[in-house]
């Protein structure tokens, strides 16, 4: 009986360890570096963007409760 006792009181400490013992932030993560585009294909995007022509504003459906307001002041 005594040896059982012994072995499961091993078990549940070792497990309690590991519960408890620090697992994050044990090992330094690297940095990832930033990617830098080239300045010049840069600036020619953001001419490109501002010579394409304006999207048009598209139609949006009537809500449920502007259609009921719509109807009561009829």
């Amino acid at each position: 009986m005594s040896f059982i006792s012994d072995l499961v009181e091993g078990v549940v400490d070792g497990a309690l360890k590991d519960i408890l013992k620090k697992t994050t932030g044990t090992s330094k993560r690297t940095r990832r570096r930033k990617r830098t585009t080239s300045t010049s294909s840069a600036t020619l995007r953001q001419i490109e963007k501002l010579l394409r022509p304006a999207k048009k504003q598209t139609s949006r459906k009537r809500t449920v409760r502007s259609r009921s307001k719509v109807r009561r002041r009829a």
